[in-house]
C-alpha cells in the first residue's frame, strides 16, 4: 500500500511517546507539591505501575521499516534532555524551600532518581552515539548531572571495544551477584575512562601537573561536576545538596543494574561482537519507554544506529522481563534472578554452557 511508510512512522512515533510519561510525572509532582502524608506517598504507584506494566506487556518482535524516516524522531532526546535538566532545577528549589527531613522529599528524591536514571541516563547513551559533536556534548553534559560523565569515555571508546572479553569491567561475569558487579564495575570504569583519556593524550600514566591535563576530558567531568555540587550546596544549602547527589546516587544504581544484566554470564568468542553477546527483552513497555534501549543485542552489532531503528534478534537470550520489572527482580531476589538467566544460557548454550566448537 503507498501509504504503508506513513503508517509505520506514525505508529512508531506514538508508541515512542511513552518516553515522556515518567519524566512528565517528576514535573507535575514537583510543581504541585509540597504533598503531605499519604498525599505524597501515594505517587510511588506510578512506579509501581510502571513495573506491572512491564511485566505485563505485550511482546514486541516488529522490525522498524527501512525507510522509517529520521526526523520525527530526533526531537524527543532534545526535549527529554531539556525535560530531565528542567527536573533537577525543580527538586534542589523544592528541597531549599520545603527542607529535607520529609516524606515530601523522599519522594520527591525517589521520583527524579529513577527519572535520572530511566530518561536522562538513557537518553545521554543515545546521545553519545550520535556523530555530531554537539549532541555527544549533550551527551556528556547529562551524565555530567548524575556525576557519572567519565561514562561517556568509558562506554563509547571501552565497553563498546570489549564488551563480553574478560578486561571489560561493565560485562558482569556468571554468577556475579549485583552488589558485587556494582563494588567492582564502578571504579573500575572510572580507572579504565581515566586511563584511556590518558592514553588519547598521550600517555597513560600520566601525572595531574602534566599541562596535557587540560585537555583531559575525564578531569573536565569531575571539575563541572564538582562546580556544580557546590554551586548547589552554596546556593541552595545541605538538603538541595543531598537531594542532588541522592537523585545521582539512585541513577548510578539504576544504570549499573542496567549494565548487569545487559551482558550477564556472557562471554565474546569471536573478534566480532555478535547477536549472542546482549541480553535483549522482548517487552513492547521497555522498547518504548527507554527509547530502544532494551535492543541492546542490535545497538552492539550497529553502534550508530538511532533508537528508532533498532532491530529485534531471535538468537540473541532474552530477559525473563522488560527492563523495569528484571531491575526489581535482581535488587530484591538476586538469586532468582540468577537462576532465571542460567536457565536462559543453558537453554542456548551460551556463556559457560557453549559449545567449544561454537567461536565464529
Amino acid at each position: 500500500m503507498p501509504d504503508l511508510p506513513w503508517r509505520e512512522t506514525a505508529r512508531a512515533w506514538v508508541h515512542h511517546l511513552m518516553a515522556f510519561v515518567l519524566p512528565v510525572t517528576c514535573i507535575v509532582y514537583l510543581a504541585t507539591g509540597p504533598w503531605a502524608g499519604w498525599g505524597a506517598a501515594a505517587w510511588v504507584l506510578a512506579l509501581a505501575g510502571s513495573v506491572l506494566a512491564d511485566m505485563r506487556s505485550p511482546s514486541e518482535h516488529s522490525q522498524p521499516a527501512p525507510t522509517l524516516p529520521g526526523w520525527p524522531f530526533d526531537w524527543a532526546p532534545y526535549v527529554l534532555s531539556a525535560l530531565h535538566l528542567l527536573t533537577l532545577v525543580l527538586l534542589v528549589r523544592h528541597v531549599a524551600s520545603n527542607g529535607f527531613w520529609t516524606l515530601d522529599t523522599f519522594m520527591a528524591v525517589l521520583l527524579v532518581g529513577v527519572n535520572s536514571g530511566y530518561s536522562g541516563i538513557v537518553v545521554a547513551h543515545e546521545l553519545l552515539h550520535r556523530p555530531q559533536p554537539a549532541l555527544h556534548f549533550l551527551g556528556r553534559l547529562l551524565m555530567g548531572s548524575v556525576l557519572y560523565e567519565h561514562f561517556a569515555t568509558e562506554h563509547i571508546r571501552g565497553h563498546h571495544a570489549r564488551v563480553g572479553l574478560p578486561d571489560d569491567p561493565a560485562t558482569a561475569r556468571f554468577d556475579e551477584t549485583y552488589l558485587q558487579f556494582v563494588r567492582r564495575t564502578i571504579p573500575a570504569q572510572f580507572r579504565s575512562a581515566w586511563r584511556i583519556e590518558s592514553t588519547r593524550l598521550g600517555d597513560e600514566q600520566m601525572r595531574l601537573t602534566d599541562p596535557r591535563m587540560l585537555r583531559h576530558r575525564v578531569l573536565h567531568g569531575v571539575v563541572v561536576e564538582l562546580a556544580v555540587a557546590l554551586a548547589v550546596l552554596v546556593g541552595l544549602g545541605a538538603g538541595a545538596f543531598a537531594a542532588y547527589f541522592l537523585q545521582a546516587w539512585i541513577a548510578v544504581r539504576l544504570l549499573e543494574a542496567v549494565n548487569y544484566f545487559e551482558h550477564w554470564g556472557l562471554t565474546r568468542r569471536g573478534r566480532l561482537v555478535t547477536p549472542v553477546d546482549s541480553w535483549d527483552t522482548e517487552s513492547r513497555f521497555t522498547l518504548y519507554t527507554l527509547v530502544g534501549l532494551s535492543r541492546h543485542t542490535d545497538h552492539h552489532t550497529s553502534a550508530s544506529r538511532p533508537y528508532q531503528q533498532l532491530r529485534f534478534w531471535e538468537e540473541s537470550p532474552k530477559l525473563p522481563y522488560g527492563y523495569f520489572a528484571t531491575v526489581i527482580l535482581l535488587l530484591v531476589r538476586n538469586s532468582r534472578f540468577r537462576a532465571l538467566m542460567t536457565q536462559e544460557l543453558q537453554a542456548r548454550r551460551l556463556g559457560p554452557f557453549a559449545a567449544a566448537d561454537s567461536a565464529p
